[in-house]
């Protein structure tokens, strides 16, 4: 069993975070990742008001006696910023003892609150001046995901094999490294790289629990490592997307010139929300790292993390006797 100081500090089973994904992260699924020995992580964004995010961690505390988290998104386009306080408040009442943040800048009006609460804070970012800032406020963890990784990619373009020892040698506090980790290789070559564990999403799509369409699965089943898009550079916020016909739309608004209120329109989370339930893949953009082209099956998360831990604690194993 590998464990490390992010298993210590968390109490989870194995090294991995289930990364908050819009529309996805629900009580039914993150119970399922921390079921099955990840820390998963619950989406706040998804939540309308406070007390909607205090019901749904209710409901996952219902379903789960394991270890996960609350995302509290930074982003102003998800989040209204003058609620951010509130779903701190509601995320602390219902005495959840970790919080992820994540977005353009570290909430230094928030670490008081974390700090009172009693939470462990793990900052999520994509670069090493952001993830120094991160820790000098006071996060216990910093996550940080490197150029393949689906969602907001920062603005750097650093790859998880340069960012993840970078960023390790600039802190003192325990690393998450993201960003194309999909099977036992990339755990193992992270724990290698120095990081203390991993956030995964894009894996984790494809799984059975995984609430969205099982067209969108069985799509990424069949995608290769070079179907997913950068898209909204243009507006200073990258993101690294599946690539199907709403992506494509997106970088034709990007090349037009398009408004951002055109762009933020064709990057709809509603639309995702339809295609999620309907199945209509070429409806909405999916957040997808480059990844997806490792997916080869639709396991359960159980059969997923366990038979990726095996695989992480073989390929160490195996290392070892090449030293003799």
């Amino acid at each position: 069993m590998i464990k490390t100081k992010v298993t210590e500090m968390l109490g989870c089973k194995y090294p991995i975070i289930a990364g908050t994904m819009a529309r996805i992260s629900n009580p039914e699924f993150v119970a399922a990742a921390s079921n099955a020995g990840a820390c998963a992580v619950l989406a706040s964004a998804n939540y309308k008001s406070p007390d909607d995010l205090r019901d749904a961690i209710k409901k996952t505390q219902s379903l789960t006696d394991q270890p996960f988290a609350v995302n509290i998104n930074l982003f102003p386009a998800l989040m209204p910023q003058e609620k951010l306080e509130d779903y701190v408040d509601a995320t602390l009442a219902e005495e959840v003892k970790i919080i992820e943040t994540s977005g353009h800048k570290a909430p230094e009006d928030l670490v008081p609150k974390f700090k009172d609460g009693g939470a462990i804070w793990i900052h999520k970012c994509a670069g090493v001046r952001y993830a120094k800032k991160g820790a000098s406020l006071g996060a216990d963890i910093v996550t940080v995901v490197g150029y393949e990784n689906g969602g907001a990619t920062g603005v750097l373009d650093i790859g998880t094999m340069v960012m993840t020892p970078s960023v390790v040698d600039a802190l003192d506090v325990p690393v998450i490294a993201g960003g194309g980790i999909t099977d036992g290789r990339g755990v193992a070559a992270a724990l290698a790289l120095g990081a203390e564990g991993v956030i995964m999403g894009t894996r984790l799509m494809a799984t059975k629990e995984c609430p969205i369409h099982d067209n969108l699965k069985q799509a990424f089943v069949k995608a290769a490592e070079i179907d997913t898009v950068l898209a909204l550079r243009s507006v200073g916020n990258t993101h690294r997307l599946w690539n199907n016909k709403a992506a494509q739309h997106v970088l034709e608004l990007e090349a037009e010139g398009a408004p951002l209120f055109k762009l933020i329109q064709a990057a709809s989370g509603d639309k995702a929300e339809k295609m999620y339930r309907e199945g209509d893949i070429d409806l909405g953009v999916v957040a997808c790292g480059q990844g997806v082209g490792l997916i080869k099956d639709i396991p359960t998360v159980k059969e997923l993390l366990d038979r990726i831990m095996v695989e992480a604690e073989e390929i160490i194993s195996r290392l070892k006797t090449m030293s003799n």
